[in-house]
C-alpha cells in the first residue's frame, strides 16, 4: 500500500501557491473597487504611450527584418546556453565534443554570414 503522507508538503506547497496567486490577483481589484480606480472616463482611456493618438492602426505589420532580428537573436541566444556547460565540462568530455562543438560553432557561424549577406542585419 502507498503512504500518501509523503505528498503532503507537495499538497501543503500547492495549496499555498493558490492562495498566493488569488491573492495576488484578486486583491488589487478590490483595492481599486474601494479606491473608485475601477470607474473609466474619457481620461483614463485616452492614449498614454506618447501623449498623443497613434498615426496609423496598432494592428498594423512589422517588418520582416523585425522577425529575422528576433529569430537571429534567438539563435545566438541558445548557442550561449548551449556552450556555457560544455565549456564547464570539454575536459571531461574528450576529443569528440569538442569536435562536435566545433562543428555546432561553424554551423552557426555560416548562419550568421548567410543573414549578412542576405541583409537581415541591415536596418533603414
Amino acid at each position: 500500500m502507498v503512504d500518501l503522507s509523503q505528498y503532503l508538503p507537495i499538497l501543503l506547497f500547492l495549496g499555498i501557491a493558490l492562495v498566493l496567486s488569488s491573492a495576488f490577483v484578486f486583491l488589487p481589484m478590490i483595492a481599486a473597487r474601494f479606491t473608485g480606480a475601477h470607474r473609466p472616463n474619457p481620461e483614463k482611456l485616452s492614449e498614454y504611450e506618447c501623449g498623443f493618438p497613434a498615426f496609423e492602426d496598432p494592428r498594423s505589420q512589422f517588418d520582416v527584418r523585425f522577425y529575422l532580428v528576433a529569430i537571429l537573436f534567438i539563435v545566438f541566444d541558445l548557442e550561449a546556453a548551449f556552450i556555457y556547460p560544455w565549456a564547464v565540462s570539454v575536459f571531461s568530455l574528450g576529443w569528440t565534443a569538442w569536435i562536435s562543438m566545433m562543428v555546432f560553432i561553424a554551423e552557426l557561424a555560416l548562419g550568421l554570414v548567410y543573414a549578412w549577406k542576405k541583409g537581415a542585419l541591415d536596418w533603414e
